[in-house]
């Protein structure tokens, strides 16, 4: 009989006795259990989320462009315009109730052509705007224009935003510019010890009325349909002629306010036209207000918003240098003008091109005026901008005592409002629960996170690689594919016997990063199947857009967006990862065999969901450092990586807390 060497003291042997004493973490490193190339995710235009959400975005946008082929006459496109514009209005959350404005004139400035009245009015009860009446020496009435300003962090005292407001002025307009949330005289942050950036801060305020069922945009298009309401109170302007123009964030709020009120006749969008396909790649998505929720799979893209508004006139203002791509820009004009054009007005789509960097530069205030005095004053005229116009100090604009409108009493912060307004949808859901079988409760919740039932997942599959050791146990390297184009790179560890039940194990700092809890579960008898879900460990997004925002915001912030902008849910998304991988493990193991479920952190949430809606596939859950509720999240201004896991009007049905009694207290159907 020949009897096989005994094998050299080698490392799984030392690595061993060495673990006893000193604990697994001191002896391996990230490297050691790493299942993907090492250079995976390493082009930022090409990391897997990013790749796999611009194929889904592709596929829609072409579909969109076909059903534009198909619109030749008024009769075709009334029906696609009242559809997106109430498709609009319901993605925002609708908007809030119109009560009084409370306005008051708290200061003036008279000049030698125009003056200024330093304004404020309540867009909702307690929560105060900020804004600036140019007013021309002319005798009136005048049209009136909204004048919504950009990511300027003094807002409407931003002196390209005084000197396109002056020269409208100077040409018989009533113009009326506004602080944005979060930016001049209204900061909801001012109480912090070094406030965010304008465009953090929009970041940061936009996160929990995603919860809500609403966006950031949903009050900054309110604020400025109640901007018109003032305008049109004010006895110098024709309530019959209304203007809009803004540029970047400011013509973003154009494009939406002159798509969904029927009072602005003319506007003008600035450094924001372009193409979402486009936008999502150079630079990424906007601001939390510029992305709603469903617009990408309901066909809405940037050129709809003129679209909607065919034939009014419009103009879009673009800059040959701007990061907005111009490309874009070009492309979205020439689909409105054909529009127009169908509609016989295509003189009444225009486009201006500054050879100049992003911001409302002197050629595109010019052209913004000559544009409302030929549509509102039906006077053409080649307008130009004097050399030296006079720019006032900030403070000479403030229309609040201290020039922050949360030092005045009784005011709200969006904050606030959003506490108020989730206390309102508490009723809602206790009532939806009381009234609703626990079954019926599990398809809302499927249908809000866009989780499939299980047998509509389709089987994931694998592949397999190289050994690997971790004190003593034996790993397999796997890379399980539940969709082309999406891998999750796992490690399947088996003890030698395994008696227990097995375990999906989730970390989400990476599949490994706590080795020591995985050796404890190994030792107790139990398989373990550890993995990365999407955009986790191994396929964490590198991030590529929003800068320190992000920092807060979390690192897939844009694939974030854009998943929001196709209707879906990141959250969703990995909950169906986690009940793919669950059901390889369970089928790996024993058909009909369950399996015990560990996550923690970040995965907390949507492996609860993944418990909740398959229980048939779980023995039990554990979960370490959760959130445990979406109220920690409109309860506390600036929450950090929360984002990826919100999900876009849940709060109106259910809590997180509410999973949790599912599955502790099952009912009968």
């Amino acid at each position: 009989m020949k009897l096989n060497p005994s094998p050299p003291l080698g490392k799984t042997l030392i690595s061993s006795i060495i673990t006893m004493f000193i604990g697994a973490s001191a002896l391996y490193s990230a490297d050691d259990f790493h299942v993907l190339p090492a250079d995976f995710n390493s082009d930022k235009k090409q990391q897997m989320m990013r790749t796999y959400l611009r194929n889904l975005t592709h596929q829609r946008l072409d579909q969109r462009l076909e059903e534009i082929e198909t619109l030749k006459s008024e009769k075709q496109l009334i029906p696609y315009q009242k559809r997106l514009q109430k498709f609009f209005l319901q993605s925002i959350g609708g908007l809030p109730p119109q009560k009084p404005l409370k306005a008051q004139v708290t200061g003036h400035h008279d000049y030698a052509d125009y003056s200024v009245d330093n304004v404020t009015f309540e867009s909702q009860p307690g929560f105060v705007v900020t804004a600036n009446l140019y007013l021309p020496k002319s005798k009136g009435p005048h049209p009136g224009v909204l004048l919504p300003c950009g990511h300027s962090a003094n807002g409407k005292a931003a002196e390209p935003y005084q000197k396109a407001s002056i020269l409208l002025a100077r040409n018989g307009f009533v113009v009326l510019c506004w602080d944005p949330i979060g930016q001049g005289e209204r900061s909801q942050l001012v109480n912090l010890p070094n406030p965010p950036s304008s465009t953090s801060e929009h970041m940061i305020d936009g996160v929990a009325p995603i919860l809500l069922g609403r966006s950031l945009a949903t009050y900054m298009i309110w604020d400025g349909m109640r901007a018109i309401d003032y305008l049109q109170s004010r006895p110098e302007v024709d309530p019959d002629k209304i203007g809009c123009t803004g540029i970047s964030g400011g013509g973003n709020l154009t494009a939406m306010l002159m798509a969904l009120d029927p009072r602005i006749d003319a506007a003008a969008p600035g450094c924001f036209i372009t193409t979402t396909r486009i936008k999502n790649e150079r630079p990424g998505p906007g601001d939390a207000e510029q992305n709603i929720f469903g617009q990408t799979a309901a066909g809405l893209d940037h050129p709809d918003f003129a679209i909607i508004r065919a034939p009014k006139p419009t103009l879009i203002l673009s800059a040959t240098l701007d990061f907005v791509p111009i490309e874009g820009t070009w492309i979205a004009y020439r689909q409105a003008k054909r529009i127009y054009g169908r509609l016989g007005f295509p003189e009444r789509m225009q486009l201006v091109e500054a050879d100049a960097k992003h911001g409302f530069d002197r050629p595109l205030r010019e052209a913004t005026t000559r544009f409302m005095t030929r549509y509102l004053l039906d006077t053409p005229s080649e307008i130009t901008e004097p050399d030296e116009v006079p720019i006032a100090p900030d403070a000479d604009l403030y229309a609040t005592p201290e020039g922050q409108v949360l030092k005045l009493p009784n005011t709200r912060s969006i904050f606030q409002i959003n506490q108020d307004f989730s206390q309102q949808l508490r009723k809602q859901r206790n009532a939806f629960r009381s009234s609703t079988s626990p079954k019926d409760q599990l398809k809302k919740i499927r249908q809000l996170a866009s989780i499939r039932q299980l047998d509509q997942i389709p089987v994931i599959k694998r592949q397999s690689l190289e050994k690997v050791q971790l004190a003593g146990f034996t790993g397999e390297k796997l890379i399980l594919e539940p969709e082309p184009s999406i891998v999750l790179p796992a490690i399947d560890f088996h003890p030698s016997p395994a008696t227990k039940e097995p375990i999906l194990y989730l970390n989400d700092k990476g599949k490994t990063s706590n080795p020591d809890a995985i050796i404890a579960l190994l030792k107790k008898g139990h398989r373990v199947l550890a993995v990365d879900v999407r955009d986790i460990g191994e396929t964490r997004t590198n991030n590529w857009r929003y800068g320190k925002a992000a920092e807060i915001t979390g690192p897939a912030t844009a694939e974030f967006f854009i998943t929001l902008m196709l209707g879906k849910s990141y959250l969703g998304m990995r909950a169906e990862d986690i009940l793919n991988c669950a059901r390889f493990l369970s089928s790996d193991t024993k058909p009909g065999s369950q399996v015990k479920l560990i996550a923690n952190g970040e995965l907390g949430p949507p492996a609860l969901h993944a418990v909740a809606l398959e229980p048939q596939l779980f023995s039990s859950s554990e979960f370490e450092n959760s959130l445990e509720t979406w109220q920690e999240v409109i309860d506390t201004p600036v929450t950090k990586n929360r984002l990826v896991n919100t999900v876009h009007g849940a709060l109106k049905f259910y809590d997180i807390a509410d999973l949790t009694d599912l599955i502790r207290n099952p009912k009968p159907n």
